[in-house]
This record gives C-alpha cells, structure tokens and sequence, in this order.
C-alpha cells in the first residue's frame, strides 16, 4: 500500500490539512466514490473509504502498540525521563488513539524526535472492508506473512459492537463455523488484538454510543489465553481504553482448562458458551472437542464460573435443520441448564457455500424458542447482520470478495 498525499480532519474538528502522513491512522469517512461502491457491495481498499494510509514499512521500528503500563514505564526509566511520561504516552497510544509522534503534543519535541526514531505506531494493515445494506462492515486485515484475520463492525441505534478475532484460522473446526474450513495459521498477538478494535474505534468515529466488544470473531480465544488476556487488561485499563469489563463478552467452544483459569483471574469478562447441542453424540460432530471436553464437563464448569449478583452466562445455540432444532433438543437444553445462571442466544444458521448444514424454517426456530419460553428460560433469537458480505456469525473466512462462492476451502483445495 502505498503512501500518497491525504486530506485529513483533525479530531478537534479543525479544518483539512494537506500532507504526507505516515504513522497514523485516521479514519474519518469521506464522501468519496469509495462510499457508493461500499453501499453495493463492492470492495475497495480501505484507504480509499477512509482518506488516509497506514503505514506498513515500519523500517525496523518496533511497534508500541500492544505495550502495557508497566513496558512504558520501564522505557520511562531506560530514557531518563520521569515515571509520569509513560501514562502520558499510554494515554495518547489508547484513549486518544494517535498515530503520529509529531501529535504527542504534550511531550517535548527532543523525546517526540527519539521516540519516533526508534518506535513505530501502527495498527494491522486493513487491506480491504466490506460494507453491509444494514450498516454492518467487515473489514479484512492482513499481518505479517500474508496471513488475515477479519473483524466486524455492528452499528446500532443505541449502541454499536465490535466483534473481534484472536487468531488467524481456527483449530477447533465447528462443523457449521465457516472459520473452521480454514487451516489454522496461529495466534494474534496482543498487539494485533487490540490493533483491531483501535481500528475500528477509529473508524466508528464517536464516542457517545455505548460500546459492546464480542470476542467472537476467527478463532477461540481461549486456545490463545495469554495474548487474549494482555489485550483485554489493555482495554479495560481505566489509564487507557477504559471499556468495562462488563462491556466485553468472549465466547469460547468450551476449552475446559481455560475456563477454569479463567475463572481465577482478577478480571474477567463476561463469558458466553458455544453449546449448540444437547447430546455428545451431535456436538461430537459439530464442535469435535467435545470429544475431549463433553457437555457434562463443560457445564461443570459453568456451574463453578464466578459470576456477579446479576450476571449471566450466555448459551449460544445455532439452529441447524433436522440436527438439533427439534422439540426434543430444546427439552433437553432446559434441563441441561437447570440451576444455572443463564440466558440462551438462538442463532439460525447462516448458511454459506463451504457449509453443508441447513437453516431451519422461521416456523421451527419460533417452535424452539416457544418451549424455552414456557419453560422459563429467557432465549432470544439473534438475527443476522452483515450476512450479505460474509460478515455475520460463523461466516468469517478472510475472503476478499463480498460473499462465499463454491470453491473449497484452502485446505481442501487438491
């Protein structure tokens, strides 16, 4: 991606400037062609949308982004520079979101010169973002090797969401879970998680909507625990990005080992279950860890999970024709989460081409919910948004157009 000349709006609301930008990362839309192609669907480079570049050639630099308190403070220290330039510079890499060190206007320009001589800023290199008739954007990022990840941006009326990826592929290999007809690549780094979701604040360009963070995209977090909880320590940081805890929810396949971890930590999130059957015998097949980590062991470690006085974990149940959408299963899935603390998500599956599964009728998802309701059991049913451009719930797969076709997966391809 080229660097060119960019007028860019300065967040205090000051006029355009013309100029050469490296660093930085504003992301204010424009009324640009970019925006029509978007509308229809069209990819563009995410460049054009937005009006500015990132940059990619860091010369070496190493990236701050990612860095916690305690790293600055020790940089503090190595530079002879007071304790205090650390929460300073931690304040403008989070909260103020800047991208350039000539913008670190209260630090003195003899450390701004060191500091951009040695450091970079950036975000991972949105290549490409996809544009929803509901309003819904993916965006498709690419790190080093050539490796992608996606994120998804859900504007709402009173609120917006960020649902954010932790690793480049996914392991577990859900059957109905585009991501797991991908081959697994690795794990993000807390840098290119946090990355992520300053971007796309960025791009959401205000802060008067509540926030919510779903760590539900690529991946499952808990099979990257250490970079997954350094990011959400740098979200939550009340010095930083201060998001509360209790605007993040991360969903997990049910690695119990890292449940129980978690349920240890000092901070943690709201948590929600990709359960999706009610026997061993189906989830066996759908999420194949089950093998390994049954439903019995899983709600096992639902029941010990701490949880404030009215918090709830969330059961996240995708509804998949003549597999697990009869009115057997959803008996069953009262009883399996009797004595819980719990809400259900009821997802239709949305059907894509790499996913021989089913969506079952509007009648048969409303039969299901109707027998949890009457049983007491608060089940909401989630629509899709973003389906149109590959952006909705088990549909991420990096791809650069707007929708699945009938090609095989990568790792499927002879």
């Amino acid at each position: 991606m080229a660097l060119e000349k960019v007028d860019l709006v300065t967040p205090s609301g000051g006029g355009s400037t013309s100029k050469l930008v490296t660093g930085s990362f504003f992301q204010w839309p424009l009324d640009t062609s970019a925006e029509k192609s978007l509308a229809k669907n069209v990819p563009v480079p995410i460049s054009e949308w937005y009006g500015f570049k990132v940059k990619v050639e860091t010369s070496g630099k190493e990236n701050l982004i990612g860095a916690s308190l305690g790293d600055l403070e020790a940089l503090a220290v190595e530079l002879a520079e007071p304790r205090f330039r650390a929460r300073q510079i931690y304040a403008n890499l989070y909260r103020r979101r800047l991208g350039d060190w000539a913008l670190f206007t209260d630090l003195a320009k003899p450390l701004r010169e060191e500091l951009g001589q040695r450091f970079a800023i950036y975000y991972p290199e949105a290549i490409q973002v996809f544009q929803s008739s509901d309003g819904t954007r993916r965006y498709l990022f690419e790190v080093a090797g050539g490796h992608r990840f996606e994120s998804v941006f859900i504007p709402e009326e009173k609120r917006d969401t960020f649902c954010i990826s932790t690793q480049v592929g996914c392991a577990v290999e859900c059957l109905f879970c585009v991501t797991g007809k991908l081959p697994m690549r690795g794990n993000l780094s807390a840098a290119e998680i946090v990355g992520q979701l300053l971007a796309l604040q960025q791009d959401r360009g205000t802060d008067s909507k509540r926030l919510n963070i779903v760590i539900m995209g690529m991946g499952e977090p808990l099979l990257n625990y250490d970079n997954v909880m350094k990011a959400l320590r740098l979200m939550t940081d009340p010095l930083g990005m201060s998001i509360s805890p209790r605007r993040i929810t991360l969903s997990t396949s049910g690695i119990v080992p890292g449940l129980e971890r978690l349920a240890h930590e000092d901070l943690i999130p709201n948590l929600a279950i990709s359960l999706n059957a009610t026997t061993d015998e189906v989830r066996d097949k759908l999420i194949p860890i089950n093998r390994k980590w049954n439903i019995a062991a899983l709600l096992e470690a639902c029941r010990k999970f701490p949880l404030e006085p009215r918090q709830r974990i969330t059961f996240e149940y995708v509804l998949i024709q003549e597999v697990n959408d009869t009115p057997e299963d959803a008996l069953r899935l009262v009883q399996l989460l009797k004595g819980l603390k719990k809400k259900v998500n009821l997802i239709p599956l949305n059907a894509d081409p790499w996913v021989a599964l089913k969506t079952p009728s509007e009648e048969r998802v409303l039969a299901f919910q109707k027998i949890l309701l009457e049983h007491h059991l608060t089940a909401y049913i989630r629509r899709p948004r973003g389906n149109d451009v590959s952006a909705a719930c088990g549909m991420l797969a990096g791809r650069n157009q707007p929708t699945g076709n009938d090609a095989p997966p990568p790792h499927l391809t002879p």
